[in-house]
């Protein structure tokens, strides 16, 4: 990989790692229309640490508040009751499907789901699904001539079970195209929360998860391969800096505007892929053989 490459991936990582249009098919996608080498999942894991290095960051309050309230909820029982130290138990529990199925799935998530029609078909889907879901979202906060205004759950409100969906939802996103963020965003919108709390728990959910891959695959960054030390060094630090730029506009965008752009752009992309693969234009295998 050169430091161009890594530049210009480090770059989309950052741009779309928190919208809900999937970075690490973004991330495939750059390198195929390219002619690059297909980066690989351990070179996305690993530039993840820099865009959740941005969460820390930018929920630096909430999380430390999570946090000292969780371990003092260990040895404190009325703490137990306390917000943030639940928050801190659901974000746990919430973390255990992509932990069991990203184990359990290494070899197809470094393998098959890299493939090109795959992933076309991910991004289309799921746009669909977060489609309906900001349908409904809207439909309960603007309420229509003949239907009230509904109310939203906020995260004061989230229990075990919808913890452990979101949970699930977020595992779906192993597979390129799906997004973490949209998958999560619409399970969340699905079960009737708010877009802000739909966004920010699932900004807290990734942060254990992506940790916990991005140091599994450090190991990988320079073993054998195109993917080296400097270069992905290099990319995690442009995609920290690109992506905390992009958490602070995307949290003031989804308190007033509505995800149709992202479905819009995700159905797109996916009808495209699936016309360049179709003619043989690009082949759904791009940049494989090189790892």
């Amino acid at each position: 990989m050169s430091w161009f490459e890594s530049l210009i991936l480090g770059l989309v990582q950052g741009l779309t790692e928190f919208l809900p249009i999937s970075s690490s098919a973004h991330l495939r996608l750059t390198a195929a229309f390219a002619g690059w080498h297909d980066p690989g999942a351990a070179f996305t894991a690993i530039t993840q640490i820099g865009t959740e290095t941005a969460v820390l960051i930018y929920f630096r309050k909430d999380i430390a508040r999570i946090v000292s309230a969780w371990f003092r909820s260990l040895t404190n029982k009325a703490m137990r009751h306390d917000h943030d130290a639940q928050m801190g138990w659901l974000v746990i529990v919430g973390s255990i499907p992509i932990g069991v199925l990203g184990i359990t799935l290494k070899d197809q998530i470094e393998g098959p789901f890299r493939d090109l029609r795959l992933i076309a078909t991910t991004l289309v889907v799921m746009g669909i699904v977060l489609g309906i879901a900001d349908r409904l979202a809207a439909r309960d906060e603007t309420g229509g001539k003949h239907r009230a205004i509904r109310h939203r759950k906020t995260l004061q409100e989230l229990t075990v079970k919808d913890g452990l969906i979101y949970g699930v939802c977020q595992a779906m996103a192993l597979v390129p195209g799906v997004s973490r963020s949209g998958a999560t965003i619409s399970g969340g919108l699905l079960m009737g929360y708010t877009r802000e709390a739909a966004a920010r728990y699932s900004f807290l959910l990734a942060i254990p998860a992506v940790l916990a891959s991005g140091l599994f695959e450090l190991k990988d960054a320079g073993a054998g391969g195109h993917v080296s030390w400097g270069p992905t060094i290099f990319a995690t630090i442009i995609a920290f800096g690109v992506g905390y730029a992009v958490i602070a506009w995307f949290m003031k965008f989804i308190s007033t505007k509505s995800f149709m752009p992202f479905v819009i752009y995700r159905i797109l992309l996916g009808i495209l892929l699936f016309v360049l693969v179709g003619t043989d234009t690009l082949s759904p295998h791009a940049g494989e053989s090189a790892g």
